[in-house]
């Protein structure tokens, strides 16, 4: 009994502690202009002082205006000369001082990618979580999963210390600094995060799971699913809730769980709340403060100034968070404390609101297929599927679309969608018919092209079970981070595809 009181002491104090927390942030949030004044200020009083700064006159800024024209745009690759003066160990380039680290992940052109994370900017990569489930606290009452275990499937939080700057996954240097108040409900332990093989790690965090109190998992929802089905396999449970009654919460980012959710449903045995957070190397983004398909609040006041650039625009010009309207997409351009000027993160966000100002992802700028015009994009494939797959019940564990320019058959050129099912729909035609009729109804190039018999209705590929980890694996992609791409121009991600 004494156990049981001091453990729901936890639940009880986070009440009162999350409405305290989520109270404040909300006030800086509807006044998201002035918040991110405050940041823009800060950023350039810092920043000026540096190579970068020195070079870009930051000290002449004073607003959105001046950032704007002093600062152009760069991806990765245009700040890539400097970053590579970090790797070596230079002080004062991008920000003061050094990075504390440099988090190594995967990029689009040339291989891997470092990105600085300072002193100033890792309170934005830790706080940004904790927010998130404040505000799931906040909003539901709910606070029981603190009384219990955790699971958070991340990367190693091993470092390589053979540089001038330790280097390791976001996911794994993020573990390097978990509260103290946390270590207790924390799993897996550091020697099973520190395996460096996923598939053997994964077989380890079963091990070590079973019979736990686990009452919140954290992670991308293709690696908690593997997770799911091999925790199933051995422990011969129908499903998850049998092993862990009182799991109640779900963590998830850098996907669209919605074409995740039925299969994940039937794995659990039965809905749980989840919560979405937006985090990337670059920042903690924004996270779900309200019920899912509301759209996530940006982090507005934690060391990011946001600039918000319309898509296909002429003039490449940034807009400030006051200048955004509700229902169109814009490319996410970062300005922050770990020395990131004018990067673009290559994110497109469409807004549902904006007091206080809430976004959708709603793709990538490289990830579309529009082999013929349409432009598709995430949002766009992501909503047919699940009406497909409402329309026709079946469970998706992973899926892509490529388009097929030149078919075998000789026939029209079509898009190919590359399924993986868990569970397949009993008339793959029906389904295949409704997935193309959802997409048209989303995109009208796209229902042009078709109706014009330019490009014949989709084609549906069935992938085998296991066909996107292997590929994944064969990539150098089977970890906690890495996600399979929605779309492509071309057939990169297909071709092999088995």
């Amino acid at each position: 009994m004494q156990g049981r009181t001091a453990m729901g002491l936890k639940s009880l104090i986070a009440g009162p502690y999350a409405r305290l927390v989520t109270r404040a942030v909300m006030r800086r949030a509807l006044e998201p202009v002035a918040t991110q004044e405050r940041v823009l200020k800060d950023l350039v009083a810092k920043g000026a002082s540096t190579e970068f700064g020195r070079e870009h006159k930051l000290a002449q800024v004073r607003g959105h205006a001046d950032l704007i024209d002093a600062v152009p745009l760069r991806d990765y690759e245009g700040l890539k000369p400097w970053i590579d003066r970090l790797v070596a160990g230079e002080r004062d380039v991008l920000w003061p001082g050094a990075p504390l680290y440099l988090c190594k992940t995967s990029g689009t052109t040339s291989g891997a990618k470092y990105i600085p994370i300072t002193r100033d900017s890792l309170p934005n990569h830790i706080d940004g979580a904790r927010r998130a489930l404040l505000a799931h606290i906040a909003r539901t009452g709910r606070a029981e999963f603190v009384d219990g275990k955790m699971i958070f499937l991340q990367g190693s939080p091993v470092l390589d210390t053979s540089g001038a700057v330790p280097t390791g996954r976001l996911s794994g240097i993020v573990a390097n600094h978990v509260p103290a108040y946390l270590l207790k409900n924390r799993l897996p332990g550091l020697a099973t995060n520190s395996i460096p093989d996923w598939e053997t790690k994964v077989d380890a965090i079963v091990e070590e799971t079973i019979g736990q109190d686990l009452r919140l998992i954290s992670g991308i929802p293709a690696w908690v699913q593997m997770y799911f089905e091999r925790l199933l396999a051995r422990t011969g449970k129908a499903n998850v809730l049998e092993v862990f009654p009182r799991f109640s919460l779900f963590v998830y980012g850098g996907v669209n769980y919605g074409p995740y959710r039925p299969r994940m449903e039937a794995l659990i045995g039965a809905s749980v709340p989840s919560v979405e957070l937006f985090p990337a190397s670059e920042g903690f983004i924004a996270y779900q403060d309200q019920g899912p398909g509301e759209g996530l609040l940006p982090v507005l006041d934690k060391g990011i100034y946001f600039g918000f650039l319309p898509m296909h625009a002429a003039d490449r010009k940034p807009l400030s968070i006051g200048e955004v309207e509700v229902g169109k997409h814009y490319a996410l351009v970062l300005y922050t404390n770990a020395g990131l000027w004018g990067y673009e993160l290559g994110d497109v966000v469409r807004f549902v609101s904006l007091s206080p100002p809430r976004m959708l992802v709603t793709g990538r700028t490289r990830h579309f297929t529009s082999a013929f015009g349409e432009h598709v994009i995430a949002e766009e494939v992501e909503g047919a599927l699940q009406e497909a797959v409402a329309a026709v019940p079946c469970e998706v564990a992973e899926f892509t679309v490529a388009p097929q320019l030149t078919p075998e058959d000789g026939g029209l050129a079509r898009h190919e969608w590359h399924i993986e099912f868990a569970s397949e729909p009993d008339d793959k035609a029906a389904f295949a018919k409704i997935l193309d009729e959802a997409l048209q109804r989303r995109n009208p190039y796209y229902r042009d092209l078709i109706t014009g018999n330019v490009l014949r209705p989709l084609e549906l590929v069935p992938v085998r079970r296991g066909g996107f980890a292997a590929w994944m694996k064969a990539r150098g992609m089977n970890d906690a981070q890495s996600k399979v791409p929605r779309l492509a121009n071309d057939r990169r991600y297909v071709d092999g595809l088995g």
